[in-house]
């Protein structure tokens, strides 16, 4: 197999299955969850820029205030995706969690057009309506929209379309975020824990080990994605990234017995068609461009930070 695509499938499997690590913190609030995943992540990445020797870049984005102005935001719209993903997924939301990571693809497209102003084709357009159709269906079904689902998806969307404007990679950017968060993240758990006896999680060995895991599960998938994206093509990163969603969503039905009702699949059907016209007019017109291979992902440039 090659290396790229091991690289790329290990992480989206990683991703794919969090849901069940998730799952183990359940009796820890989703803000303490969603800390401590922060602190052990800068822990790792400080040790891995520094491994790189990339500080200075990382220097002179806190020192231009403009683009540390634009990390403040990406690190606050990171953290509320972090946030809703936990709560949701230790509320028995797995199944719409899912939903949201496959409506994103879609988002994207949609931020593109209204930030970027890039135009569609009739093929964007028409999975655009598609998808727009199935998030209807379920909201008219179930009398709400599923915001879980759209704040997931809007939130990550946004996410990569501040990123897209960055000038640091993905191993920089990330750990800049993470410096911006973990200041008010230890003054705010510090105070918290100085009105308590005890440190949530802390007293339980075998939870403190799994808050010490955070950082792991959030590093090692978005360092693998990455060394993936320098080597395979674009197109092929675009099928590779329903693999997680898919498995998040067998994982709630099957492991977790979560409800997907006969309106439910609806809903999902209608979705996937989109993916499907989205994805596969795509690949269509890469491999009927005159001249034109599919190109690699961007070295510099991928803008994933895992669910």
């Amino acid at each position: 197999m090659n290396r790229g695509i091991l690289y790329g499938l290990s992480a989206y499997l990683i991703w794919g299955v969090l849901p069940i690590f998730w799952k183990q913190l359940q009796a820890i609030p989703p803000f303490d969850v969603a800390a401590h995943r922060i602190i052990w992540s800068f822990a790792l990445l400080a040790v891995a820029v520094s491994f790189t020797r990339k500080w200075a870049a990382i220097h002179r984005a806190v020192r231009d205030p403009r683009t540390f102005v634009t990390f403040i935001a990406i690190a606050a719209i990171l953290f509320l995706n972090w946030m809703v993903y936990i709560w949701a997924i230790n509320a028995g939301q797995i199944v719409e969690t899912s939903l949201g990571y496959f409506i994103n693809p879609l988002v994207n497209v949609l931020l593109g057009v209204v930030f970027l102003r890039e135009r569609l084709r009739a093929f964007q357009w028409l999975s655009i309506g598609v998808a727009a159709c199935g998030v209807l269906w379920l909201t008219v079904r179930y009398g709400s929209l599923p915001w879980i689902a759209l704040t997931l998806a809007f939130s990550f969307g946004i996410y990569g379309l501040l990123k897209k404007k960055s000038s640091l990679d993905s191993l920089e950017g990330l750990t800049l975020e993470m410096g911006i968060l973990i200041a008010p993240i230890l003054l705010f758990l510090a105070y918290r824990y100085s009105q308590t006896e005890t440190v949530t999680g802390l007293e339980s060995p075998r939870l403190a080990v799994l808050l010490l895991l955070t950082g792991v599960f959030t590093v090692a998938p978005l360092l693998l994605f990455g060394a993936g994206a320098r080597r395979i093509p674009l197109s092929v990163v675009g099928l590779l990234q329903y693999i997680a969603p898919t498995i998040q969503l067998l994982i709630g039905v099957l492991m977790y017995h979560e409800p997907f009702t006969h309106d439910s699949q609806i809903g999902f059907v209608l979705i996937w068609i989109a993916l499907a016209l989205y994805t596969g007019e795509g690949l269509w017109r890469r491999q009927h461009r005159p001249g034109n291979p599919p190109s690699a992902v961007p070295a510099n440039r991928p803008a994933v930070s895992g669910p």
